[in-house]
């Protein structure tokens, strides 16, 4: 079956830039031009949310592993970290000194990196969000900056047409990727963590392995590309293009399998969800699109069939015969039959009890913060207030 365009969701009052699934896909986040965070509900009928706090334009947006929080970049300079309850409440923070394009959570949920027009990457623990270090080779605006799956690794797109890998514990930058033609727009990791991809202003999207440093995968379209999500399986990868599509690859057969047509203008964002079986695109026409990626549930290994499109892109370059940095055919469910699944469904809900601990720790420690920012301003406006009695007592005096 082909993709389809399940729904869309209209509230913004400017272009989308960024889009993000919550982890148990229950909500979407979506971050504009006119400032505002959204928080659309999966579910029909139930309401959406407006969180008001930014000063000017969202460029980017992304939820914690937890699902508790949503970490968002601003023009105004500015990350925020909501907790994502109808209150809407935020803690803010000044994280660079321009504008910030891009927030991403490690998969642990402690760490968060930034990207901004001030050339710099930087790291922050999510708890009270203390800077850690900056990463600052970059000669032009940093776009997009992101963890490798293990957290070992940052990789990072810049302006100055380069992808920089850089090593988190050691804080050097260990590779710099110099074959993109434009401004590199977007990068993401592989989720095997041993490749990434890169789109940008020269309307290629590269493919490299990061162990040997070699790009893999070349594709040339005639557009600019805007942003890129992989496929869980790491089997395929959709792009945002300034064309108005996006476009669906195959990795494993190095082609375009689809070109999809939606939005009015350009396609600015485009995301999987965990699971992979949507994907969701916002674009200049203030729209947010949820599609139905109707592959083979059962094997996301299948190599889909190729269909008749038309399509924008001159053709895949493959280089090399085959992706040798992880992406492969899933195995069968068959395998491992013999064994119980009491340990595994244990070990499952150990996990999610977990993961729930993690996310309350989440809110707990964000509610702190609040508490600890609206304290700060309290006592700030008392001193104002004492400083003008002073004021008034003196010039009374006088």
């Amino acid at each position: 079956e082909d993709p389809s365009l399940e729904r869309h969701f209209k509230g913004h009052r400017d272009a989308v830039t960024s889009v993000d699934f919550s982890p148990n896909k229950k909500q979407l986040a979506s971050g504009s031009m006119d400032s505002y965070l959204m928080i659309w509900s999966m579910k029909p009928q139930m309401r959406a949310y407006r969180f008001v706090g930014h000063k000017d334009a969202i460029l980017c947006v992304h939820f914690s592993p937890s699902g508790h929080l949503v970490a968002s970049g601003s023009r105004d300079k500015t990350v925020r970290l909501w907790i994502t309850s109808a209150k809407g409440e935020s803690t803010v923070f000044k994280a660079h000194t321009a504008t910030v394009r891009s927030v991403h959570f490690s998969s642990d949920g402690q760490s968060l990196v930034t990207a901004s027009d001030d050339k710099t990457v930087k790291v922050w623990t999510v708890h009270r969000q203390k800077f850690l270090f900056s990463l600052s080779q970059h000669i032009n605006w940093v776009r997009c900056a992101r963890f490798s799956p293990d957290g070992r690794l940052i990789v990072s797109a810049s302006d100055d047409k380069t992808v920089k890998l850089w090593d988190k514990t050691s804080r050097e930058c260990i590779h710099t990727f110099c074959e993109h033609g434009g401004f590199v727009n977007y990068v993401d990791f592989h989720p095997t963590g041993n490749c990434i991809a890169a789109g940008g202003t020269d309307s290629t999207v590269k493919l490299w392995d990061v162990r040997m440093n070699r790009l893999l995968q070349h594709y040339q379209g005639n557009s600019v590309v805007n942003s890129l999500s992989f496929h869980p399986s790491g089997n395929y990868l959709v792009t945002a293009s300034n064309d108005s599509t996006l476009k669906i690859l195959d990795l494993l057969e190095g082609r375009l399998l689809y070109t999809l047509h939606g939005h009015q203008g350009p396609a600015t964002c485009v995301v999987f969800s965990r699971e992979g079986d949507l994907f969701a695109s916002g674009g200049s026409d203030e729209q947010v699109m949820v599609w139905k990626t109707n592959f083979d549930a059962a094997d996301y290994g299948d190599v889909v069939k190729p269909q008749k499109y038309g399509s924008s892109v001159d053709g895949p370059h493959g280089i090399g015969s085959e992706m040798d940095c992880g992406i492969h055919h899933k195995k069968t469910k068959s395998q491992d039959s013999g064994r119980t699944n009491e340990p595994q469904e244990e070990e499952t809900n150990l996990a999610n009890t977990l993961e729930h601990i993690m996310g309350q720790l989440d809110v707990l420690t964000q509610t702190v913060s609040i508490l600890e920012q609206r304290l700060t301003l309290t006592e700030d406006k008392l001193k104002e207030c004492l400083e003008n009695q002073q004021k008034i007592i003196q010039n009374k005096t006088n």
